[in-house]
Parts: C-alpha cells; sequence; structure tokens
C-alpha cells in the first residue's frame, strides 16, 4: 500500500513538471505582436538603444535600420535580424539585448463578473486571469473554458483548465454552467 502512494505521488510530480514544461518551451517562442512594448540595447552606443511600442501592423522605426517589421518575431529572433543588420557596415561586433518591457494585453469574457481586456502578467492562469475580471459569476463553468489563440500566425480555439497558463493577446471565454 505505501508503495502504492509513493508511486502515485511520483506520477503527479512527473505529470505537473511536464505540464510546467510544456508551457514554459511554449512561452519561450512567443511572438512579438501589436501593443508589445520591446527595449532594444546595443551596449556601448546610446543612440542605438531605444524603447518603443509596436505599432498595430507590428512595426518599429530603428535607428540606421529604419522600419522593421517584427511582427511574428521571436525576442531571439529581433535580436539577430539587429545584430547583422548592424554588424560590418556601421558596428564591428555589437551586443545586442532586447527585452519585452510590457506586454500586449489578454482578454477574458463570459461569466466573469467584470469582462474585458487586462495588462497581461509573466505566470498568468486562467484563474488568475478570472481573479483580475472579478472572479467568476454563480454561473461560471470550471470545466467549459476556451482560449482563443494566434498559433503560427493563425487563430486557434484551445480547451482549457483552470490552471491553464495564458498568454498575451489570448482571449480567455468562461462558459455557462447549467448546474
Amino acid at each position: 500500500m505505501k508503495s502504492l502512494a509513493i508511486l502515485l505521488i511520483l506520477s503527479f510530480t512527473f505529470s505537473l513538471a511536464t505540464n510546467v514544461k510544456a508551457q514554459t518551451v511554449e512561452f519561450s517562442q512567443y511572438t512579438l505582436g501589436s501593443g508589445d512594448t520591446v527595449s532594444i540595447t546595443v551596449y556601448g552606443q546610446e543612440d542605438l538603444s531605444i524603447e518603443t511600442r509596436l505599432t498595430d501592423i507590428g512595426v518599429i522605426n530603428y535607428p540606421y535600420l529604419g522600419e522593421i517589421s517584427v511582427l511574428g518575431m521571436t525576442v531571439s529572433g529581433l535580436e539577430s535580424f539587429i545584430y547583422d543588420g548592424l554588424k560590418g557596415d556601421y558596428l564591428i561586433n555589437p551586443s545586442v539585448s532586447v527585452s519585452i518591457i510590457e506586454y500586449r494585453p489578454f482578454f477574458i469574457n463570459g461569466e466573469v463578473k467584470d469582462p474585458g481586456g487586462y495588462p497581461y502578467q509573466p505566470g498568468l492562469t486562467v484563474d488568475k486571469a478570472a481573479a483580475l475580471a472579478g472572479g467568476y459569476t454563480e454561473r461560471a463553468s470550471k470545466t467549459k473554458i476556451f482560449i482563443d489563440r494566434s498559433v503560427n500566425g493563425k487563430q486557434v480555439t484551445l480547451g482549457a483548465d483552470r490552471y491553464m497558463q495564458i498568454l498575451p493577446g489570448d482571449i480567455v471565454n468562461v462558459e455557462q454552467s447549467f448546474f
């Protein structure tokens, strides 16, 4: 009996670790979109270090390189793009760092007390998003939750549970329960 309990605990721990790892991998592939604010730093080059918000079409205006369409790029992809653009003609070996200062908002609809758009915070789950929206209503279903998300440029709808991590730009829909 004791070995069965240990086996169950190990199984649960492995399942939890796998789920967290899958969510972390997904977030590391986060692509930039309109509404994100990024900081671009080129060490030793103050005139090339900027903070900017992506426009509605996902464009930024960067010194020396001009307008850059960054919609759908990852942070590391943007770092590489700027590094390649500055290397050679302008700088010998630029040290480029890109970070996200502010993520685009997420949205939560349906059976929450105050549906709408909210600032994204890393580590946000469906439950935490509902809490930001004033909590679930009495009629909220805790099992009929769906997330509309852009994946590789296509809009998909995912079934979710209360502990699923949400991403910037996600639209969380909490359905009504009939019982």
